[in-house]
């Protein structure tokens, strides 16, 4: 399952995604993986969640996400959930590109059977509808 947490600046979607992520660590009977821009959550998100800045790593791009994403479900069968902040920092084309990495990462989803949330900085209504068929929104 794709799933979306969708504000603007300063609506609380950083917490919520904290959150979510103390929360999957403390359901999940596999790994939870936290992508971020920057290592500015390590002290909010439990040491037992995974943390990735991709800036160490250089992912730019929704392409290079996708990659990423798929990479870390394929080199470890038992991640139960992915979430990513800040996805428009990582992917710098925002809107223009959301609607076919939400199709792609529902795929992913389905087959990696993991859970994906992502940080859209953006108004619902800014967002194509199509991706209301392949995802749930927070």
């Amino acid at each position: 399952m794709v799933t979306l947490i969708i504000g603007k600046k300063g609506s609380g979607k950083t917490k919520k995604l904290i959150q979510l992520a103390n929360e999957a660590v403390a359901a999940s009977s596999g790994n939870v993986v936290v992508i971020e821009k920057g290592a500015k959550l390590t002290y909010d998100v439990t040491h037992k969640a995974r943390l990735i800045d991709t800036d160490q790593y250089i992912i730019k791009g929704y392409d290079m996400l996708f990659g990423f994403i798929s990479g870390i479900c394929a080199g470890n069968y038992d991640v139960t959930d992915i979430l990513v902040d800040s996805t428009f920092k990582i992917c710098p084309d925002g809107v223009a590109g959301i609607e076919e990495f939400v199709k792609k990462l529902h795929e992913l989803s389905e087959t990696a059977e993991t859970n994906i949330t992502l940080l859209i900085s953006a108004e619902e209504n800014d967002l194509p509808s199509s991706i209301n068929a392949v995802c749930e929104k927070i």
